[in-house]
């Protein structure tokens, strides 16, 4: 009996005295729900306390076997003695698994129901986070040193190729590449498809333009989306093509009339498709687009590459994604202008300027050629667009690290690969530095960086048709990615000049933004970004819808940044971007040959903003930024609403900003509340810090309209959008009113009001967490 409570007692000593450890496995069921929890206790040499074990049994087995026949009266006394020791040891192996249980995890709640009723589905797995994630200044070295200049150079040779258009063998062997290099990075890749329409010129039957009976050209550039046919009427020059530009051409002494005219514009100020859908709403049936020598420095001819699309994605399938299967009727965006649109060279415009006659134009309209007239009524011009409208299969391509505490929420990494030229600067520069991120990130995983939240790698394609790729995979999975999207960052277009800094960004991350610039050293001087481009102020830009971070933010409210290294001397975009010329030399004769260092600084600044968005406890979005914005914004209408009143409008009297000055204060207090909370929480909670930023990230989805169609209006961002919901929209009718171009209708006004403020209360109510803590002073 004594030999078997010592045997017992020894191996009791030994499970209890070494070190245990609790590992826990999820695993997944076919549909991608959590199934079981497996909890395996182990112990150090597990596999030899095993062996000795079963060797133990028969050895307390036969003495146990011997004691019954020599001495029967102790056998309960040996039973009770040994069923102590076990319930001794089951009962400190409980308390050490509950003790360790709770030093992983500050719920133990899910482990509670191994198998997880439907509430519990919708909580994603909390993984391992007992190993903290690297020093923040030790990550960011580590970063910066792994950015290698050769791997950028090598990226630039394969992903600069010629005729890469969308959907094109070129196009889909890169995607293919790129596909093969995330599975080599252990990045589970996967491609999402859609069917697109895309126009394309018909090599038949070219594009042509005509003065008269004369033809002027058939250029190679082409605008897609425009209308097909021929169309003849009186050339009208109408310099950048801005609304100010036709208005002065129909008011005062020019009293052009426009209805029915071909308008000849050059490139510049605004997007293709701004232009033309300026022509078109003031009746003209044709556009033409050329480039000026004033704003095309070099002697060279161009032919430019763009689109008409007032909008981004498929126009033939507004608001929904163009899968294989959905079955919708026929549609038309509404951002199509429905008339003729086509490029032509610099040549081509001066031969129809020379032919031109009519009134001077006015000096601000002057470019470098040698003449410009506005042109006569007898001046007719005719353009046929010929262009094949094809249905095209397109696919993006897409890799994931995954984080270790919120694997569901993620940051994006994007860049479009595809274009209609050599798109060097557009779209080479941003895959080659997409992949570099991909592959430095990968490396920091296997030093022991443990990010909190996972990063996506993606590369869109058909970014030159107007972000189709980016918006059909926007509007394919809204769904999925509302709210678990947390950021955007666009490496498109990053590197262009020299000299200079530019950034669009939503206020969520104008904060982060400004940090990590600080940080960013610039090579040559050796002080950081803002010290040599001044405050971030003067660096910011509004986003433009041609940006492919703008469908994130104005779509699907998903806050987003997009950057540029520019030449100081620039007052306008990168004069090369879609035209013939994007390739690497005009790249390089404008950064000085330093397109490679220049990528290499812009690859830090993109890799430090999403390495702080997924390192710290809480997301690096600072909502008091929005603050400002709807302040600003809210004074603006009010002090518009007031001088109506001054004018004395008919009706007036009746609109209250009471309620909406109401709304601006909401928002401001529940943004104090919040970071209150932040101050007084404890971020080492993980649930604690997964409510606070739930809050966070709610902000920019909340300021999407909710009264209008999406697919209507797609843009349905009140601040960032286009369209009536906006609040730029709204100050501008006020504007108008007073200055006599619309009359007022104060039904239009309070409904625009009304829908305005409560978007801003609901905004904040969202913000203010539970709804025990809503502000109901309305």
């Amino acid at each position: 009996m004594a030999g078997t409570i010592d045997q017992a007692k020894m191996k009791f000593s030994k499970i209890v005295n070494s070190r245990s450890y609790t590992r826990f496995n999820q695993s997944q069921n076919p549909d991608g729900e959590s199934s079981r929890v497996e909890v395996k206790l182990s112990v150090e040499g597990e596999e030899e306390e095993e062996m000795d074990g079963t060797e133990q049994g028969h050895v307390q087995r036969d003495a146990y076997m011997r004691s019954s026949h020599s001495r029967p009266l102790n056998k309960w006394r040996t039973l009770v003695c040994v069923g102590v020791v076990l319930a001794v040891f089951c009962m400190g192996l409980l308390i050490g698994y509950c003790v360790h249980r709770k030093s992983e995890s500050p719920s133990c709640s899910s482990l509670d129901n191994v198998q997880p009723t439907q509430k519990d589905q919708d909580v994603q797995p909390i993984y391992d986070v007992s190993v903290p994630s690297m020093d923040w200044s030790d990550l960011v070295k580590l970063l910066n040193d792994k950015l290698s200049s050769k791997a950028i150079e090598d990226n630039l040779s394969v992903y600069s190729q010629r005729d890469r258009n969308a959907g094109s063998s070129v196009d889909n062997k890169l995607g293919d590449n790129i596909h093969d290099i995330f599975t080599k990075l252990n990045m589970e890749p996967w491609v999402d498809e859609h069917y697109v329409k895309l126009q394309h010129p018909n090599s038949a039957k070219p594009n042509k333009v005509r003065f008269g009976s004369e033809e002027i050209g058939s250029p190679r550039g082409f605008l897609a989306y425009s209308e097909t046919g021929e169309k003849e009427g009186r050339v009208v020059y109408a310099n950048y093509g801005e609304l100010a530009d036709l208005q002065t051409l129909q008011d005062g002494e020019y009293n052009v009339n426009l209805n029915g005219s071909v308008v000849l514009m050059r490139a510049g100020k605004i997007s293709m498709a701004q232009k033309v859908m300026n022509a078109a709403q003031m009746g003209a049936v044709a556009a033409l687009i050329y480039p000026d020598p004033a704003d095309y420095t070099t002697s060279e001819e161009y032919e430019l590459y763009g689109h008409v699309h007032l909008g981004s994605g498929d126009p033939y399938t507004p608001g929904f994604p163009s899968f294989n299967h959905t079955q919708f009727p026929p549609a038309k965006s509404s951002g199509l202008p429905g008339i003729l649109a086509q490029t032509i060279t610099t040549a081509m415009a001066s031969k129809i300027f020379a032919k031109m006659g009519g009134n001077d134009v006015p000096d601000h309209f002057k470019g470098r050629l040698s003449s410009y007239k506005l042109g006569s009524e007898t001046d007719k011009v005719a353009v046929s667009v010929n262009n094949n409208l094809v249905d095209t299969k397109i696919h993006n391509v897409f890799g994931v690290i995954k984080g270790y505490v919120d694997p569901d929420r993620y940051v994006v990494i994007g860049a479009q690969r595809d274009s209609l030229s050599w798109g060097y600067a557009k779209s080479a520069v941003g895959t080659s530095l997409l992949l570099e991120l991909a592959r430095v990130f990968t490396e920091l995983k296997k030093d022991g960086f443990k990010p909190k939240r996972s990063i996506v790698f993606a590369s869109w394609t058909a970014g030159d048709f107007g972000n189709v790729g980016v918006t059909e995979w926007l509007e394919g999975y809204w769904s999925s990615l509302d709210r678990k999207a947390f950021t955007y960052i666009s490496l498109d277009g990053v590197v262009t000049g020299v000299g200079s800094f530019r950034a669009s960004a939503s206020p969520l991350l104008h904060t982060l933004l400004q940090d990590t610039l600080k940080k960013v050293k610039t090579s040559v001087s050796g002080s950081s970004f803002l010290q040599s481009y001044g405050d971030l102020s003067s660096v910011l830009t509004p986003m433009q819808m041609d940006d492919a971070a703008y469908p994130f933010l104005a779509f699907s409210g998903i806050p987003s940044v997009s950057f540029s290294f520019v030449s100081s001397q620039a007052t306008a975009d990168y004069e090369f971007f879609g035209t013939d010329k994007d390739d690497k030399n005009k790249l390089n004769l404008v950064t000085g040959g330093r397109v490679v260092e220049l990528s290499l600084l812009a690859a830090q600044v993109a890799g430090q903003m999403a390495l702080r968005l997924v390192h710290d406890h809480i997301l690096k979005l600072d909502i008091t930024k929005y603050s400002s914005v709807i302040n600003k914004q809210v004074h603006a209408i009010i002090a518009g609403v007031n001088i109506l009143k001054d004018d004395k409008v008919d009706k007036i009297e009746s609109l209250s900003t009471e309620w909406l000055n109401e709304a601006k204060g909401s928002f401001s207090r529940a943004a104090a509340s919040l970071a209150i909370d932040i101050k007084h929480s404890d971020l080492n909670d993980l649930e604690t810090c997964r409510i606070l930023n739930n809050r966070i990230m709610k902000v920019e989805h909340n300021l999407l309209s909710p009264y209008i169609s999406l697919r209507d209006v797609p843009f349905r961002h009140i601040f960032f959008g286009n369209g009536w919901q906006t609040a730029k929209d709204l100050e501008k009718y006020l504007k108008d009113v007073h200055e006599k171009k619309a009359s007022f209708d104060i039904d239009q006004v309070l409904n625009k009001f009304a829908l305005f403020t409560w978007n801003i209360q609901g905004c904040a109510n969202d913000l203010a967490g539970d709804i025990w803590d809503l502000d109901n002073e309305m």
